[in-house]
């Protein structure tokens, strides 16, 4: 048995889950509200302020599911309440970020500045202009945006130069040591 699957997933007080037909769960909290429809073999329960996730039988495909849907609900629920946050690190001379409006606006050693527009979903806050956090209620789209923020200059090994997650280590190199 999936020992994350078969854990109970706790609502907190002021959210609000209802289940509809065809596996369809709405989670409305404090922050907004998410909605996703699952694989209609997993049976999903509301038991007051428990939810629980069970599968149908021990089939290879179910029992991947099962701690995957689990995971999904808890992660609704702490969005809804919590929300979720990536903070990215800006590293490099004359590399900086800063918020204009509702753009993020980047000098990452290009000729030009690269923009990225705040959409409904995420809130992006500039701190310091070494420093961006990205915020919102969906855990898979504060990553994807992250990603995307990230991929526009990734860190370089040699003088670890781009943009970085805060917890991320660059692995270093030594570079040419010069001709004999």
């Amino acid at each position: 048995m999936s020992r994350i699957g078969r854990a109970p997933i706790t609502v907190p007080a002021g959210v609000e889950v209802k289940l509809a037909e065809g596996n369809h769960l709405t989670v409305k909290g404090p922050k907004g509200q998410l909605e996703a429809t699952f694989v209609p073999q997993m049976n999903i329960e509301i038991d007051g302020a428990v939810i629980k996730v069970t599968r149908p039988n021990d089939e290879k495909e179910n029992r991947a599911l099962h701690g995957l849907t689990r995971t999904l609900i808890s992660n609704m629920v702490v969005g809804v309440t919590d929300g979720f946050s990536k903070t990215l690190e800006v590293n490099g001379v004359g590399y900086r970020a800063s918020k204009e409006g509702k753009n993020l606006v980047m000098n990452l050693g290009y000729s030009h500045q690269v923009i990225m527009p705040e959409t409904d979903d995420i809130q992006i806050e500039v701190p310091n202009p070494n420093q961006i956090v990205i915020r919102g209620i969906d855990k898979q789209k504060v990553g994807q945006f992250a990603a995307n923020v990230r991929s526009k200059r990734p860190p370089e090994p040699y003088k670890g130069k781009g943009i970085k997650y805060d917890y991320e280590h660059i692995r270093r190199k030594e570079g040419k040591t010069g001709a004999k």
